[in-house]
Parts: C-alpha cells; structure tokens; sequence
C-alpha cells in the first residue's frame, strides 16, 4: 500500500491538475441549487391537483449523519418520486466529489430496507407504511439493510457540501404523473431523464448482482464479443459498481482463474495505490472469510505489485495486485490464468477453504475519468471441477 510520501506525490500531481483546469475554465462548477429548486417548484405548481398528493423539499448538509425524516408519510401502494441536485466534496480544492446518485439512499420508516438509484432522480413503489427518511453515504458504509454505519458518524465532518432534495407522492402511478409534470416544461431534462430510466429498467447482466452496500449502477451490460461469445461490458465515469455472481468451489492447491477481457480505457492515469486515484478495472474473487483478490490493470505500477486496498472501508478485505500496466496491449483482447491458492498465500497469508463469488469492478469516483472494458470467457478450475462463470 502507498505510504505518505506517495500519497502526497498523488495529491500534488491532482493538484497541479486542478489548478490547470481552473486556469482553463475547464472545472465544472457546482449546480445551482436555488435554481434547481426554482425550476421544479414551477412544474410542479402547474400540475393539476389530480396528479400529486404532497411533495417535500429537503436540505441536506453533507455532515449530516442517516438517517433524515422527509416529513412525508406514505403508505404501501403509493408511488414516490425524488428528484436530488448538488455535491459532497472529498476535497474541494484536488476537485474530488461524490455525485448525488451514489450519496443520497432512501428508506420508508426507521426499520426500513435501504436503497438508491442509478441516476440524480429515482421513482418506486412503497412497500410498507411509514416516514420517507434519506441518508448520506460517503464516506461511511452500511453494515445492514436498515443503514446502520460501519463507521463513528464523526466521518461526517470530513467532507463539505450539500445536496437539495424534492420528493414527490403521486395520485396515480410516478409515470402518468412525470408525463404530466413534462407537459409543463423540462428544461433541463431531468422529467425525461427519469422517464428514460424508467422505460429502460434493470440493466444488470442475468445471472449478476451488484453488491448490496455499494448499490446499483448502468456500469455493466450484458454484450457479444466480436467472435459472438457471451460476453460483459463495461463503462465507467463518475460512478462506482461491483457486480457479482455467487460460485461455491473448494480453494485446493490447483484452483486456478481464466478470463478474457479488453481493455479499451483506464480510469486513472496515475499509480492506483493511492486513496485520490483509486479509479481501476478489476475482476475479483471472494473466498469464505470475507475477503477478496483483486486483479486489475494498472496504469503505471509493476506487474506482480501487490497492495491492501487504500479505502479505510475495504482495508483488510481487498487486495489488490497488478496483472497488467501501462498503455501496451490497451484495445486488443487478452487472456489471464491466475493460480488462487498460490496468490493468496503470496500476497494475503494462508488461505481459506472455499471461493464463494466472483466480481467485477468498475471505480472512477475520484478522479471522475473514463473507463471501458469487456469481459469474456471467465472460467474457475479446481478439484477436477470446471465452472463457466462466463
């Protein structure tokens, strides 16, 4: 893992680039929250009183610790919108910040199952009656289903920023009344947005889930590679997924990974062992302790570099290590075999009995770059055993 001197090499290099953008005008200013909420709060004054029960507005600092009452009691049955703008910032100045789709989560009543959306809007049916309440999530995490944090809500006060929030309780269905509300006008695009991502549903590859406390994205598609075999792709920017899928194999001394992948663009242009540049690509396997190996493609540390994950949420689960560096070989197909037991005893100490998931992982919240990647032909082997992952 990076030490103090690389982190502040990081820093510095994010630093220089801030300031060049800047000077270039090229940094992105935050939203105009007064604005926002002037634009909604005219469509919403325009629609017929046969279309919203109530709406809400909420102001939510990003120091403020889960969970947030809305004020707004629903029951089961109804149908909610919410609408969020703004930005929660790591670090103002390197110009590090979490957009409002992977910050703000949702839950009905304190006992309530948490969730967010893919996009800065997000529409569903209530499954029970009670209060809408909202959480930030950055830089904590989840440890259950109700929102309870892995971390003292004092995390908080490490980052700045806030986001406003409109929530919205229909008469009818959220797609009759999002029709409505763009008959009025949608400037900004935002009725029509939700609307597209309403029509467009769940996206997730059959057989895949994302992980359950990191939450959903549009990250990964099922796809065909140019030889038509099944195949996953990849597309990453500002966002973070991890997408699963559940195996249950012995970890012998023979238990071996194959996958294929093309890799057509990295997140990070700089050392990814750092915590302002830990944007990358990776597969993953996950054994039964909880842990996980990740493989990934760097985009200048040596291959066979190994390092605990710089996150302070995934120390002591995620390792990480480099398969592949630089630019060379970038756009073509390549194909991997890793011998598991020998990689975990390397780089993670003795290891355990079974290997339980495999995952794929897309991150580039922090520097907000683009990455682009297909996957194929992923394949685990051991105990005379062959499983097709993909």
């Amino acid at each position: 893992m990076a030490g103090t001197l690389t982190e502040l090499g990081v820093a510095g290099r994010l630093a220089v680039r801030a300031v060049s953008r800047r000077l270039r005008s090229q940094v992105q200013s935050p939203p105009d929250l007064d604005e926002f909420t002037r634009r909604l709060d005219s469509l919403i004054s325009a629609a017929p009183d046969s279309v919203i029960v109530d709406h809400t507005w909420l102001t939510m600092p990003a120091q403020q610790p889960p969970w947030l009452g809305s004020g707004l009691e629903v029951k089961a049955g109804d149908e909610v919108s919410y609408f969020v703008a703004g930005r929660v910032y790591a670090n103002e100045f390197l110009d590090i910040y979490v957009n409002p789709s992977l910050q703000l989560w949702c839950k009905i009543g304190v006992s309530g199952e948490i969730f967010r959306g893919t996009r800065d809007s997000h529409s569903f049916t209530v499954t029970d009656d009670g209060e809408v309440l909202f959480g930030n999530y950055f830089p904590n995490d989840w440890v259950d289903a109700q929102g309870t944090r892995k971390q003292n809500d004092e995390v908080y006060n490490q980052v700045t920023g806030e986001t406003k929030v409109l929530v919205i309780r229909w008469q009818g269905s959220a797609r009759e009344g999002l029709l409505t509300l763009q008959a009025a006008g949608d400037p900004d695009g935002k009725i029509l947005n939700e609307m597209d991502r309403m029509a467009q549903g769940d996206t997730t590859p059959e057989g895949w889930h994302y992980l359950w406390h990191l939450g959903p994205a549009e990250i990964y598609r099922q796809h065909k590679s140019e030889q038509a075999a099944p195949c996953i792709h990849c597309t990453t920017q500002a966002d973070v997924g991890i997408l699963q899928k559940n195996v249950e194999l012995e970890l012998t001394e023979d238990t071996e990974i194959s996958w294929r992948w093309c890799v057509d663009q990295l997140p990070s242009d700089i050392r990814e062992d750092a915590v302002p540049s830990h944007d990358y690509l990776s597969i993953a396997v996950e054994f039964d302790n909880g842990r996980d190996i990740t493989y990934y493609w760097s985009s200048s540390l040596p291959v066979g570099t190994g390092y605990d994950c710089p996150l302070p949420n995934w120390k002591g689960i995620e390792y990480h290590v480099a398969v592949r560096s630089g630019p060379e070989g970038l756009g073509e197909w390549q194909s991997e075999r890793r011998n598991l037991y020998r990689d975990y005893l390397q780089y993670m100490g003795e290891p355990p009995a079974r290997i339980t998931r495999v995952w794929l992982i897309a991150n580039s919240i922090f520097q907000r770059g683009k990455g682009s990647c297909d996957y194929s032909g992923i394949v685990l082997y051991g105990g005379h055993r062959e499983i097709r992952v993909l």
